[in-house]
């Protein structure tokens, strides 16, 4: 905000000091070229004057002191005008102020007559500063005005990709098989069969049944029971 104020202000100061300049240049009479200056409404016809009648000095001091005198319109007009079409509202602005002025000069200043010719230097000029200077300001300064003023809100961070792809993909494949079979079978056969039978009692659970049965047959001979 501070920057868009300073610069609409610096545009506004910038624009009173060359309404001066153009005020004292434009409408200071000039008593000694009274029966020299006539009223020009014939696009060219002054610039083949200067060309002709001139030198090479005063030529250029003539044509380029009017597109001098345009250029401020092109640098500071754009940025206090709309951002829509603004190079033509510039360029018709530049014009109806000149056209003004040089009216203001053929009817009130001695010495002074109308020129649609400067009227075209001038509006030249204006185009000029306006395509090196004036449209980067205009647009910053309307950037700026454009722009919504909210709070900052903090993005988070994005997670970090890998440096680069992954570098390759298994180089090879198993290098072999198998390299051979059982090279034989078993050699014989069992040589004998058991030799004898069991020689101890029965373990296990065969064994823990049959000492019960015995127990309880003898709890109940001893109290009589069948």
């Amino acid at each position: 905000m501070l920057l868009q104020v300073t610069i609409l202000v610096a545009v506004i100061l910038a624009m009173v000091g060359f309404s001066v300049v153009l005020a004292k240049v434009t409408l200071t009479p000039s008593p000694a070229s009274e029966d020299l200056v006539t009223s020009n409404l014939h696009p060219g016809r002054s610039l083949r004057q200067y060309a002709e009648d001139y030198t090479f000095l005063a030529a250029c001091k003539q044509g380029g002191g009017n597109l001098v005198l345009g250029m401020p319109f092109g640098v500071l007009l754009p940025v206090l005008v709309p951002r829509r079409l603004r190079m033509i509202r510039m360029v018709l602005l530049t014009v109806l102020v000149i056209v003004v002025v040089e009216l203001v000069q053929g009817a009130l200043v001695a010495g002074r007559a109308f020129d649609i010719d400067d009227v075209i230097l001038n509006t030249a000029g204006a185009l000029f500063g306006y395509l090196v200077l004036g449209r980067r300001l205009s647009h910053r300064y309307h950037v700026l005005a454009a722009e919504p003023w909210r709070e900052t809100v903090p993005v988070p961070a994005r997670r970090s990709k890998p440096d680069g792809p992954r570098t390759g993909k298994p180089t090879g494949k198993q290098t072999g098989k198998p390299t051979g079979k059982p090279t034989g079978k078993p050699t014989g056969k069992p040589t004998g069969k058991p030799t004898g039978k069991p020689t101890g009692k029965r373990t296990g659970r065969a064994a823990t049944s049959w000492t019960r049965v015995r127990q309880d047959v003898r709890a109940r001979l001893t109290r009589g029971q069948p």
